[in-house]
């Protein structure tokens, strides 16, 4: 059964001109280690950094909290598997939040231009 749907778009610019801020607090706050170096081995890494940070928000959206009650950036991680599909991956406060929601499926789906990125997200529950 669907338990929540979140969807977000940004624009690449504005999350480049953050991340370009000398005291590079945007992207340390928001991005596991993991999720920085894979975007900054891509080409073009503004567009992956704004698929992830989409993809944190639209989580939050489907949770129907927003970026409140103890959520942190850092506790929802975008991996990859071996076929490139997206997957979300949680700790802290946010993982606490699913287990008590009985969240038992999380489905990603992120996309990307030059200019735009979005990111869509799906919570079942079993029952």
């Amino acid at each position: 059964m669907i338990a929540g749907l979140g969807n977000d778009i940004i624009e690449v610019a504005r999350l480049q001109r953050e991340l370009e801020r000398a005291d590079g607090g945007l992207r340390d706050d928001v991005f596991t280690p993991a999720e920085i170096a894979y975007c900054q081995s891509m080409a073009h890494p503004a567009e992956h950094f704004a698929a992830r940070w989409a993809a944190k928000e639209a989580l939050f959206k489907a949770l129907g909290t927003g970026y409140r009650d103890g959520l942190a950036w850092r506790d929802v991680e975008v991996q990859r598997d071996d076929l490139g599909k997206p997957t979300l991956v949680l700790s802290g406060r946010v993982r606490q939040l699913v287990d008590e929601r009985r969240i038992t499926n999380l489905l990603v789906s992120l996309s990307h231009t030059r200019t735009v990125a979005a990111a869509s997200v799906v919570l079942e529950t079993s029952g």
